[in-house]
């Protein structure tokens, strides 16, 4: 059995095959598809096997679709692929729709839309050594247990990330955020999760793996997301299977023109929601919003220049009456922009927002911008009702690479704050909505609480000033005396 190193090694060793002949940031379309459609079969081989010994060798028994988790066609075998010498795109492509057609309510369209018979990009030589270098290794569940192979996938993703430039965030949230967002909304077995921009869906996972690393029933847990593209939607979908993960239900389009997750004409209902919208997007459709079939302009429709609070409307709307809750990652100007003031007043005044927090820098990827956490609630406990929390933890990260990080003690720190639910010093402030609504709903968190050494700081800088311009007031009070004095 391959250590955790070892498997994350041979993964990314395929990846250095298509250097220098595809962008890094196109990696991902053809090194994910290749992997799953390598575990399935091994897998596939190691269901026959286990069948094949339960029946005394009975070959036909072993076939049975009711002794595999997934259906792999004769001929569409990784074997059938590896032993073809010419047009093997064509082969691999042919294989991978025979196994998505075998497997129609699972697997349709999860191998993606990759261009494998173009040889001017993957000549037959590369594929050959890409299968090569995947048939060195067995990825059935006995060599690779879920466990492992869904952390290596995500180490993967994290790669690609880090290759994909400004594209990454398309697809990749922070992990170290996804684990906080994930604490505070403490999904709980039974309950329904939703993402309406999956992306490869870390959130909804993390979901599941929190529950599983608790000791609770995590199978229970139902997760749904909508991702808009096609590849990052196969991405997700993969990822959940590579995690043993099974009861999920990711959609492919557009969120706000076509929510893809609803229930008697009307949108889903979820108990948890956890997203990393795409930001001040500027290409929606405003026109259809404000007459949005689904009733999602609760607080208004927003300004054609930033969708930030459709998106946000969307996920409110979507949330369970009785004790829905959501947590979304954005950057601070949804609190304070003056264009989304009416919508924000009728969003405190419903009394949804429970707590604000600020993040630090360049936990967006690939971006410098400060992040912070919008967390609302359908149905407050009576003793957070009318109140905001507001904490400040700009400073609660880590620095690296230009890669912001919290460590576990940033958010613990966070996440007692949210917890305690009450002041503390130069950390949290717990504010009556009337306040906030007296300073015209703005809820930009320098209004309500600083760090301890950003206050210290201005306060020396502010002290520093006015003791120089003292001085200059000084200087200059006796050369004017002095120059009266000449005058006369």
């Amino acid at each position: 059995m391959m250590t955790q190193q070892e498997l994350e090694k041979y993964l990314w060793g395929a990846a250095t095959t298509l250097r220098g002949t595809i962008d890094a940031g196109d990696y991902k379309q053809y090194i994910f598809p290749l992997m799953f459609f390598k575990r399935i079969c091994d897998v596939y081989d190691e269901e026959f096997e286990n069948a094949l010994a339960e029946s005394d060798g009975d070959l036909e028994y072993a076939a049975f679709a009711e002794n595999h988790h997934f259906q792999v066609p004769k001929g569409a075998h990784w074997n059938d692929v590896r032993e073809t010498t010419t047009n093997i795109g064509l082969a691999l492509q042919n294989a991978m729709r025979a196994i998505e057609k075998a497997n129609p309510d699972t697997l349709e369209g999860i191998f993606g839309d990759a261009s494998w018979t173009n040889k001017e990009r993957l000549s037959d030589a590369m594929l050959t050594n890409l299968i090569e270098h995947y048939s060195e290794q067995t990825l059935n569940l006995k060599n690779v247990p879920d466990d492992k192979l869904g952390n290596a996938y995500e180490y993967l993703i994290k790669e690609f990330a880090d290759d994909s430039g400004h594209t990454a965030a398309e697809f990749y949230t922070n992990r170290t955020v996804v684990k906080l967002m994930t604490m505070i909304m403490a999904p709980q077995p039974g309950e329904s999760v939703y993402d309406p921009t999956c992306g490869s869906g870390g959130l909804l996972l993390n979901c599941a793996l929190h529950l599983k690393d608790e000791g609770k029933e995590y199978r229970t847990l139902k997760l749904y997301g909508q991702e808009i593209n096609l590849l990052t939607s196969a991405i997700a979908r993969m990822n959940m299977f590579m995690h043993g993960i099974e009861e999920f239900d990711i959609v492919r389009g557009n969120t706000l023109s076509n929510p893809g997750l609803l229930e008697n004409d009307e949108l889903k209902k979820f108990n948890v929601i956890l997203a990393n919208p795409p930001y001040s997007i500027k290409s929606w459709d405003r026109k259809a919003f404000e007459s949005d079939p689904y009733g999602r302009n609760v607080w208004g429709t927003p300004p054609q220049g930033c969708a930030d609070y459709a998106f946000q409307q969307h996920i409110q709307k979507s949330l369970d009456l009785g004790n829905g809750r959501s947590i979304s990652l954005w950057p601070h100007g949804i609190l304070f922009r003056d264009a989304e003031t009416a919508m924000r007043r009728k969003m405190i005044e419903q009394d949804q927002v429970e707590c604000v927090i600020g993040l630090g820098p360049n936990l967006f990827y690939n971006s410098p911008m400060e992040a912070c956490l919008l967390i609302t609630k359908t149905n407050k406990i009576e003793s957070k009702k009318d109140k905001i929390l507001f904490i400040n933890a700009v400073k609660e990260v880590r620095q690296d690479k230009n890669i912001g990080y919290l460590d576990q003690v940033h958010i613990d720190k966070i996440f007692n704050a949210y917890n305690k639910f009450e002041n503390e010093d130069s950390f949290a402030v717990l504010v009556d909505k009337q306040e906030v609504l007296d300073k015209k709903a703005n809820m930009a968190i320098n209004l309500y609480i600083r760090p301890d050494s950003l206050v210290s700081s201005e306060e020396a800088c502010f002290a520093t000033a006015y003791q120089e311009w003292q001085q200059s007031s000084g200087d200059l009070k006796q050369s004017m005396e002095k120059l009266f004095k000449e005058l006369v």
